[in-house]
């Protein structure tokens, strides 16, 4: 179940970070303010009472930048993150959103997948961006209204 996180999620959505992440993870202190943040999105999705994964987005104007997907291994290749990017891209449109950006590493061929099959394409390169020695793809999709949103939900 997709839910809105809150701040009795930090503890879940930390641990989540950390197996994801590694010693790239956010701190429980960053977490909680990325719930808590203005403008941004967090939600979870919570299977048989445990977090499996998060996904976070800011909205300002009409860009949205999606901050992270995170989705424990157990629980890969079954469409959770694709489900979670459906959820934050509603209410970054919900907020106004005409287009999202993200950012991923080059050799991260599943993100990579995922987003060109949503549409997402190569705007920018950043070399040698993360500490590994990773260039950082820069993408941009357009969010097209849903049909129901266009037509006032007939």
């Amino acid at each position: 179940m997709i839910r809105l996180a809150g701040t009795g999620d930090v503890d879940a959505v930390a641990h989540v970070e950390r197996e994801c992440f590694a010693g790239a993870a956010w701190s429980p202190g960053l977490v909680r303010a990325e719930i808590e943040g203005h403008r941004r999105t967090v939600l979870v999705d919570e299977q048989a009472d445990s977090i499996v994964a998060y996904g976070s987005i800011s909205v300002i104007d009409d860009v949205a930048d999606l901050h992270r997907i995170a989705v424990l291994a157990g629980a890969r290749r079954q469409g959770v993150a694709r489900a979670l990017l459906a959820e934050l891209t509603r209410s970054a449109r919900h907020e106004g959103a005409s287009r999202m950006l993200l950012e991923v590493a080059d050799d991260n061929q599943a993100a990579m997948t995922l987003y060109t099959s949503l549409g997402f394409v190569i705007i920018s390169r950043r070399r040698r961006y993360y500490p590994d020695g990773a260039d950082s793809l820069v993408m941009e999709a357009a969010m097209e209204p849903d049909r129901t949103e266009a037509d006032g939900g007939a």
